[in-house]
């Protein structure tokens, strides 16, 4: 199974420097000097890391195989990939969850409902956020905190999650709205606007 490390944004000055999109937990293990990283597609590579460096929120590399704008800016949307070693595709609580354990898995409510189908996990840099495709072709985006996904279950196939109402396009409406009486006629002429 192959783990991916980064995607390659673009390219960053004149010396063949780009800017990573992470999706690892351990960039500095993973992006360590030295280090080959296979690729996808495979043509664009195996990379070999001479140079990296972390600014703010962006992380840079420099790759031994592209050192002009030119052959950064032919990297651009190249998936940095290793083989996940056989320990960490155990994804326990303690040390997270891959992209490749969660893609795929069923979005269950925690009261029952289906909310749709686990289609990424972002890492940003405030927290993970599972990227939810609901059934109606709408996309959710939940962030990956115990108080919302109180349970994953990759033998069952599912991940549970207690999202805030709203979240998610297909919410039921409140239930005060359900059962309140309407005011007048004019109450319920601006329902479309009340979701942004």
């Amino acid at each position: 199974m192959l783990l991916t490390v980064a995607i390659i944004t673009s390219p960053h000055g004149l010396k063949g420097e780009v800017r990573l999109d992470l999706r690892t937990d351990d960039p500095a293990r993973r992006l360590a000097v030295g280090n080959v990283l296979e690729t996808e597609p495979a043509d664009a590579g195996p990379l070999t890391v001479v140079r990296t460096r972390q600014t703010g929120d962006s992380t840079f590399v420099v790759f031994e195989e592209a050192r002009d704008r030119n052959a950064a800016e032919a990297l651009r949307g190249v998936r940095l990939v290793v083989e996940t070693d056989e320990d960490e595709d155990g994804g326990d609580a303690d040390e997270g969850w891959y992209a490749h354990q969660l893609v795929g898995l069923r979005a269950v409510h925690v009261d029952g409902r289906e909310l749709g189908t686990v289609a990424d996990l972002e890492h940003l840099p405030a927290q993970d956020v599972l990227v939810i495709n609901e059934p109606d072709g709408a996309e959710a985006r939940v962030p990956f905190v115990a108080d919302l996904v109180p349970e994953v279950d990759t033998d069952a196939g599912t991940i549970t999650l207690d999202p805030p109402r709203g979240l998610f396009a297909a919410d039921p409406a409140d239930e005060d709205e359900e059962a309140g009486e309407p005011s007048d006629g004019a109450a319920h002429g601006s329902d479309a606007g009340s979701r942004a």
